[in-house]
């Protein structure tokens, strides 16, 4: 035991030694901004009462961010909206169209399957702004718009306006989904191509047919890749709010696709809503810091994490 001792302390240390790193990046990007943001979601701090030498004096210490928020005659509208928009594009794209591309891919010529999972992550390496012009463009008027003037056009649906003031939703949820879908997509691909040959040939031996060999076979072997894109996607979801800005910026109209994130920006840093509201916007932030944990917890009990986690049971 005394021989044994110093050694598994030294084994902790060299562990602690290799995770303090990312226990740092934690702490300071992570933690402290986090602690920091709930500490002002209490306060009435703004471009306003902003001091420079005693700026602590004219803040108010209250829970009135909070009540504004839940007294707001526009907040069912924007939880609607979010829950709408991280619900189909996540059902939809960064884990539907993910898994059903990676089914696809996997079962086809290597080559081929590699090269369209190269092209859908080019959505990813685009810069974002260069991306939602390219969405811009497509649904424009025609002739210039490519969507009016080639599909709905020879459809004879007409050739309508800007598509993103008629349809916004349409266009925020494929904006969205089909950059979500590569991260998905490239994870379950890697995913069904570990599970070992042998059991997929088995269930056909046995007469199991293509639907029934991924029910009953592989999705039970992805449930780790399904349980992480799921619950990091979701969290991507409630948080991102990039492509809509610079798509539609929460309109056409008042609130029509304003997210929870776009409106905790809108209060905290522009103009939108009169002032920089900096504690209201914090308040914003907080309950969607407290969604994201609530929804992670769920996803772990429903994909049953502390099975996923339990040590494999040797029989003797």
């Amino acid at each position: 035991m005394k021989g044994r001792f110093p050694l598994r302390i030294r084994g902790r240390i060299g562990a602690y030694t290799f995770l303090a790193p990312a226990f740092v990046v934690i702490i300071l990007f992570f933690l402290i901004p986090l602690v920091m943001i709930f500490i002002l979601s209490f306060t009435n701090l703004d471009m306003a009462n902003l001091g420079i030498l005693e700026w602590w004096r004219p803040i108010n210490w209250s829970l009135g961010n909070y009540v504004r928020i839940f007294a707001d005659q526009f907040f069912p509208k924007i939880l609607f909206n979010t829950i709408m928009y991280v619900g189909l594009t996540l059902i939809l794209f960064n884990v539907g169209m993910a898994l059903i591309i990676a089914l696809i891919t996997t079962h086809i010529k290597r080559r081929v399957g590699f090269a369209f999972r190269a092209l859908w992550l080019l959505p990813r390496i685009t810069p974002v702004v260069l991306y939602v012009m390219m969405w811009e463009a497509m649904a424009g008027p025609a002739p210039m718009g490519l969507i009016n003037s080639y599909i709905l056009g020879p459809l004879g649906i007409g050739r309508g306006g800007y598509l993103v003031n008629t349809h916004p939703w349409v266009f925020v949820i494929l904006v969205n989904g089909f950059v979500g879908a590569s991260f998905g997509m490239i994870l379950f691909s890697s995913a069904i191509e570990a599970i070992p040959k042998d059991y997929t040939m088995a269930s056909e031996v046995d007469g199991a047919t293509t639907w029934q060999t991924i029910r009953h076979v592989i999705l039970p072997m992805i449930k780790w890749p399904l349980l992480f894109v799921t619950t990091y996607q979701t969290l991507s979801l409630l948080t991102s709010f990039q492509q809509i800005l610079l798509l539609t910026n929460g309109g056409p109209g008042l609130y029509q696709t304003e997210v929870w994130a776009l409106t905790a920006y809108h209060r905290a840093f522009t103009g939108y809503f009169g002032n920089s509201l900096w504690g209201y916007g914090a308040a914003w932030s907080v309950i969607l810091v407290i969604i994201g944990i609530i929804m992670a917890v769920i996803y772990l009990r429903v994909f049953k994490f502390g099975e996923l986690v339990e040590e494999p049971k040797i029989e003797l």
